[in-house]
């Protein structure tokens, strides 16, 4: 026991350790560039699975193997690392920061709440709306760090509300049931003066006869109330990190494997003219955003609190608890404050940004960077509007120059007596941006990408690709389906990025090999990687709602499956729709037709 007990809390080492020593022979058997790329890819996976080292290090570790195995130059692996791909994600994390450290994002969550209202139903595709919409943009593990406290608070004021209406209803009926009479010997001992002292009086034998008995209508309230809210506010929770995990594949920025497959595609399929950029992203994902936040509403819906469309809608007048809950919800939008001058210059470049991106090149006509910049190539791209919109930040002031703040201007006095002016601090600064920048993530890109480079180099890519091969007599919807289940499956017990980055290259190559447009499973897939709906390790938005007690891991399996689901069919049903319309899927493309990994 004791032996087994130090073994597992050995175990990272053990793992580090034993797995290269194991997978040896692999290498020393098949001396070929496939078996020790495939000896590296299998190595990195099992270290990716197990985390027994930061993700990001053992994304670093291509930077070792591939030349000491004489795969790759280290130059040529070490170059895949910052590309510009990376640089897109670069610029839409500094985006992010400046919205998250000017609490933009916390005035528009209220100021949505605010319209919807906080009827139950109304409420939940509320929070549900906000947060996807705000995990297209930011972090989903931030916009879940910020909507489930403001979720609970409300749900908390509701509740107490309700409370205290049932006291007092039962005092009502309390005052003209001749069951809660006082005792004639009670207020002989003290002169009643007022109405209020009656009242409180009763409600003190109210309370010592419903102590006495389990059953009273208070207490059977009491358990109800508790009941009904013990359901909501898991409803509620979940809704949230599901919303955020669900939002964050609507846009190419949205999420970490969205960047790896724009990026794998550049890598593996250079001549594919862009396929993938940040419009064609959102005309495909969001409205299959849109379709899975729906069905997802009515699945929790339906799971926690019923179809009781006058209670959830809330037909009628607003009642007192309505009202409470809302004034909880404006007095947090009221500490916010009118919109300052940064909220408004952050909301500016954010905007303008979008804006960009949209017209950049739309596809259904030419865009201002292929009519300015692109005509002999593709010079300018997602990655470089991102770069240039987010230095804006860096620039800009934080307030006019022409308002100093009270603590600048009284500031400490010079050599000639006259009062220190500062410029007004800029919209972002460095340290903001260090603290805040996962740079882990962009390592983790990278190391995606040098594994993909490492297996088109060593000709891994072909022998899976021809491997693979006999998949070609399955129909394709059949082949998407399947990989859609397997991708669900290990990513529930995987990082999103870790799976989208062992997945894709393999993808590729078996697309190849039977002829099949490559987005056709590509796409599915790595949106796939972020439904990761069913146990709380699976991502960061899970664990926060899970840390805060309400759940139990049965909750988030029974709600989380249903939801994978719905994903999947959901995701399948787009790319056999309009997927297929918008990138002509039915078809092999020209700039897929190439044998990748031929070594001379």
């Amino acid at each position: 026991m004791v032996g087994c007990s130090w073994m597992w809390s050995h175990r990272n080492y053990l793992i580090i350790l034993l797995t290269p020593l194991l997978l040896l022979p692999l290498p020393l058997l098949i001396p070929t560039p496939e078996a020790k790329c495939g000896y590296a890819i299998i190595l990195m996976a099992l270290y990716w699975c197990t985390e027994c080292m930061p993700l990001a290090v053992t994304a670093l570790l291509p930077v070792v193997l591939f030349p000491m195995m004489g795969i790759m130059e280290s130059g040529a692996v070490c170059v895949q690392y910052l590309k510009d791909s990376n640089m897109l994600f670069i610029g839409g994390l500094l985006v992010a920061i400046a919205v998250e450290n000017w609490n933009l994002h916390k005035r528009i969550a209220l100021r949505v709440l605010l319209v919807v209202g906080v009827r139950p139903a109304l409420l939940m595709s509320g929070f549900m709306g906000v947060t996807a919409f705000l995990s297209m943009w930011i972090s989903n593990t931030a916009t879940t760090a910020m909507m489930v406290p403001i979720a609970q608070a409300v749900l908390g004021q509701l509740c107490a509300t309700e409370a205290r209406q049932d006291e007092r209803e039962l005092q009502v009926e309390g005052k003209d049931n001749q069951a809660f009479e006082l005792d004639t010997k009670a207020p002989q001992e003290e002169e009643i003066n007022t109405k209020q002292d009656l009242v409180k009086i009763q409600q003190d034998y109210m309370y010592k006869d419903e102590e006495r008995d389990a059953d009273s209508p208070l207490e059977r309230r009491r358990k109800e109330r508790e009941l009904k809210y013990q359901l909501l506010t898991k409803g509620m929770s979940l809704s949230v990190c599901y919303s955020a995990s669900i939002g964050g594949t609507a846009t190419l920025t949205g999420t970490t494997p969205n960047l790896i497959l724009k990026g794998q595609m550049d890598e593996i399929f250079p001549g594919n003219g862009d396929v993938i950029n940040f419009a064609s992203w959102f005309g495909f994902a969001f409205p299959n955003m849109i379709i899975m936040l729906i069905l997802s509403w009515l699945w929790l819906q339906f799971m926690y609190m019923g179809f009781n469309m006058k209670k959830s809608f809330g037909c009628g007048k607003k009642n007192e608890g309505d009202k409470e809950a809302f004034a909880v919800m404006k007095e947090e939008y009221r500490k916010l404050g009118s919109m300052t001058f940064a909220e408004g210059a952050v909301l500016t470049i954010f905007v303008l940004l979008v804006v960009m991106w949209f017209t950049r090149e739309p596809g259904f006509m030419p865009g201002w960077a292929t009519v300015l910049f692109n005509k002999d190539g593709a010079f300018v791209t997602d990655g470089t509007v991102a770069i240039f919109m987010s230095t804006l930040f860096f620039i800009i002031p934080s307030r006019p120059f022409c308002c100093g703040s009270a603590e600048e201007e009284e500031g400490e006095a010079g050599e000639e007596g006259k009062k220190k002016q500062k410029a007004p601090a800029a919209l972002l600064n460095w340290h903001v941006v260090h603290e805040r920048m996962p740079w882990n993530i962009i390592l983790l890109l990278g190391g995606g990408f040098a594994l993909a480079s490492g297996s088109e180099a060593s000709g891994l890519s072909q022998w899976l690709g021809e491997s693979l091969a006999p998949l070609q007599s399955i129909p394709p919807f059949g082949i998407s389906l399947l990989l859609c289940l397997l991708v669900g499956t290990f990513t529930e017990c995987s990082s999103n990025t870790a799976t989208t980055t062992l997945f894709l290259p393999i993808l590729a190559s078996m697309a190849t090999a039977i002829r099949l447009h490559p987005l056709y499973v590509m796409l599915p897939c790595t949106i796939c990687a972020s439904l990761a709906f069913m146990l709380p390790v699976a991502t960061p938005p899970n664990a926060i709602v899970f840390s805060y007690g309400n759940l139990k891991v049965m909750d988030m399996v029974k709600a989380g499956f249903m939801l994978n689901m719905i994903g999947i069919m959901t995701i399948n049903m787009g790319i056999n729709t309009w997927g297929d319309a918008m990138f002509q899927l039915s078809t092999f493309p020209d700039w897929a037709n190439i044998t990748h990994g031929t070594k001379p």
